[in-house]
């Protein structure tokens, strides 16, 4: 599924949508397109690009809890890159699972800090115990990404045109 970056009309990102809430903000004219995939929709008389950035006409304020980026099963694999943090192969489908580093058994909570991408036979030799009691070892420290980390991996971007918008954003972080 395609989606979209909403950037407010400062062009700070905001958030993601799909393509299309996002040509309905357009054709409303509540938004225009900054950047385009290189796809198009058809319908009967018209043709359009499917909008991979839209900007909004108006500032719209955000509170500090719409900036937050929530602690998700697929936030998760985004910010490791669908990667076992045990043994470092791409993970998949139902091969893919979260793993929580300390068990909630053991006191663990659904953080940020806790959670990592696991394939299903690390996870399953993990179990309820620590990953030094079973001899797994994380590859990476989880943390919280930022939000331009996010929208990055899941653009999938390297260095086209999101990544100029998102370097700005990148160095307020």
């Amino acid at each position: 599924m395609m989606q979209t970056l909403v950037l407010n009309a400062g062009f700070e990102p905001m958030d993601m949508i799909s393509w299309q809430r996002a040509i309905c903000l357009i054709l409303t004219e509540k938004a225009e397109m900054v950047s385009g995939h290189s796809e198009t929709i058809r319908t009967v008389t018209k043709e359009f690009t499917m909008p991979s950035v839209i900007r909004l006409k108006r500032y719209v304020q955000l509170y500090q809890r719409m900036r937050t980026i929530r602690c998700s099963r697929k936030n998760i694999f985004s910010r490791d890159h669908h990667v076992c943090q045990y043994c470092e192969i791409k993970v998949v489908g139902n091969d893919a699972t979260v793993d929580h580093v300390v068990p909630r058994s053991k006191g663990g909570g659904s953080t940020w800090d806790n959670l990592v991408t696991a394939c299903r036979r690390c996870n399953i030799k993990k179990g309820s115990k620590k990953p030094e009691q079973v001899g797994l070892k994380l590859k990476k420290k989880p943390r919280k990404p930022g939000f331009a980390e996010l929208i990055r991996m899941q653009f999938g971007v390297s260095n086209d045109n999101l990544g100029a918008f998102l370097e700005i954003f990148e160095t307020s972080e």
